[in-house]
């Protein structure tokens, strides 16, 4: 579905075209979309946020046949697991050193993270989870991120994805990051479209051209 026609709505400009909403209106969307806080939840098929705990607990990760965890909170001063953690299991693992300030600048590694999640699903048995340390700001936009990129959500379509299966909360600066990505992503598939429109009318004018000659002849 292409971007801006979104099948869970949204919110729309005077031409009736999605627009971004501001950042007051997101937050009200994920505080009145109230999930759950557990150590580990499956916000979207096959994908699961969680925190520090389920990371550092094997046997549970496990349990949900997880194959593949994404650490937004990588590093020694942060959630400092790293592929040797899991090196006695069949996981997967792809590290982000990303800290939980406003000011981090987080973006660079929306499109990393949403293709090592988009690999991880690939397999038919693939299951992902992404973790921080409390599973609510870094993970969270992680996730949100992959939703818009590659699932072709809006924002406000990821946010209703995923809220009603956990509370998340992306701190001011992600959330703002989100809003660019997703004005980004809306310019694109707007810029798509009307270039596949005008190679189709071209096409078409082709078409005619080449049809004329043939029409003339006959008569």
């Amino acid at each position: 579905m292409p971007r801006g026609l979104s099948c869970l709505g949204g919110p729309e400009g005077a031409d009736g075209r999605y627009e971004t909403p501001p950042a007051s209106e997101l937050h009200r969307l994920m505080w009145t979309k109230k999930g759950s806080s557990n150590h580990l939840d499956e916000v979207y098929p096959r994908i699961y946020i969680g925190d520090m705990y389920a990371a550092k607990d094997k046997r549970t990760l496990q349990a949900h046949h997880i194959t593949h965890v994404l650490n937004a909170a990588d590093g020694k001063f942060n959630v400092n697991t790293g592929p040797s953690f899991y090196r006695d299991t069949k996981i997967t693992y792809h590290g982000v050193e990303a800290f939980d300030m406003p000011s981090f600048n987080l973006s660079p590694f929306f499109y990393p993270a949403a293709n090592f999640i988009k690999n991880a699903l690939s397999s038919p048995t693939g299951k992902v989870f992404v973790h921080c340390a409390m599973g609510l700001s870094r993970s969270s936009t992680l996730v949100l991120a992959y939703l818009m990129i590659h699932e072709n959500m809006t924002l406000v379509d990821a946010i209703k994805a995923v809220s009603p299966n956990r509370n998340i909360c992306p701190n001011e600066g992600f959330l703002e990051q989100l809003r660019e990505l997703d004005r980004k992503l809306h310019y694109q598939g707007s810029a798509t479209s009307w270039r596949n429109n005008e190679s189709k009318k071209f096409l078409q004018v082709i078409t005619n051209a080449t049809k004329a000659p043939t029409q003339l002849n006959r008569k």
